[in-house]
């Protein structure tokens, strides 16, 4: 059991999270890793702070961790090809498909219609040179999930 922290007079508050600021995702390469997702995806590889390397897309960044690196703190089981990630992009798949081919990337699944956060999606399937599953979604905005 974790502790509670007195954060207010009125006793624990409850965090009320509001949104992900970033994913933390395990490589075996990381220079692999920023090459693939910067020429497949378009994420812009950057350094932040104590020479740690990410990929920054939209106002959110995948912090890049090697499997062999000692950076802490870290997930127990933190493992290369372990993470399953869904990215909402505005271009047409059918026009990101044949960037993929030319890329060498081969689509695992889809078009397919999946239920995403905020409504459908219709979403592509790839895995990055680890093996994650990465789904490519274009939002489908005249239908919305409850």
């Amino acid at each position: 059991m974790s502790p509670v922290f007195q954060l207010t007079d009125r006793g624990p508050v409850q965090a009320r999270i509001e949104r992900l600021d970033h994913v933390a995702l395990t490589v075996s390469d990381v220079d692999a890793a920023c090459a693939f997702y910067a020429q497949a995806l378009g994420m812009e590889p950057v350094t932040l702070a104590g020479e740690r390397r990410a990929l920054r897309f939209g106002r959110q960044t995948l912090h890049l961790r090697e499997a062999t690196g000692g950076d802490e703190p870290r997930a127990r089981h933190a493992a290369p090809g372990s993470a399953d990630l869904c990215f909402v992009t505005e271009v047409p798949l059918d026009e990101i498909a044949p960037h993929l081919a030319a890329c060498g990337v081969g689509i695992v699944e889809g078009p397919v219609e999946r239920p995403g956060a905020e409504g459908m999606l219709v979403s592509i399937y790839v895995h990055d040179p680890d093996g994650n599953l990465l789904e490519l979604s274009n939002e489908i905005a005249s239908i919305k999930v409850l």
